[in-house]
């Protein structure tokens, strides 16, 4: 497999259900914060996301957030979802997915993790070992380094396959 190719493609966090997690074998799903479940930087759960969460909890799902953030930022927010979480996670590096999946209690075979960015997301869960879930950006990011990050990426992005294949 390439480093940077995701396992399975999504348009959104909320096509990921617990029907495909239970065939897939999936226990536990190691989660993006900035972009994946809400927008950079805000402090508010959107609904769906909060709807996504308790539908996988009450499936028996595992979840943990991991994320390259600060305490601040991610505590906050893993608070109102009621999930734990691994701050400064290093990503793409494995340091954060290695804790999270030990903190879960679960074997890596048994964990995917879901992000937006191939270089930290994608390439962090691959690296570890562990099932890399892609999904498009909540919405476009204005800064100029993560405007050039997406545009290194774009070639990199899943043609192959998307969350209507499945």
């Amino acid at each position: 497999m390439f480093i940077f190719e995701p396992t399975y493609v999504f348009d959104k966090i909320v096509d990921i259900t617990p029907d495909f997690m239970k065939r897939e074998h999936i226990k536990g799903v190691i989660l993006d914060l900035d972009n994946t479940l809400t927008t950079h930087n805000n402090p508010v759960v959107p609904a769906s996301s909060l709807e996504w969460i308790n539908g996988m909890k009450a499936a028996g799902i595992k979840l943990m957030i991991v994320s390259n953030n600060h305490a601040p930022r991610v505590q906050p927010f893993a608070q109102q979802l009621g999930i734990d979480f691994v701050c400064e996670g290093k990503k793409p590096l494995t340091f954060g997915y290695n804790r999270a999946v030990k903190l879960m209690g679960l074997e890596k075979k048994h964990v995917a993790a879901v992000g937006d960015q191939i270089f930290t997301d994608i390439l962090g869960s691959n690296l570890c070992a562990i099932r890399s879930f892609f999904v498009f950006p909540i919405e476009p990011e204005t800064s100029l380094p993560f405007r050039f990050k997406r545009a290194v990426e774009k070639p990199l992005l899943p043609k192959h396959f998307t969350s209507t294949d499945l």
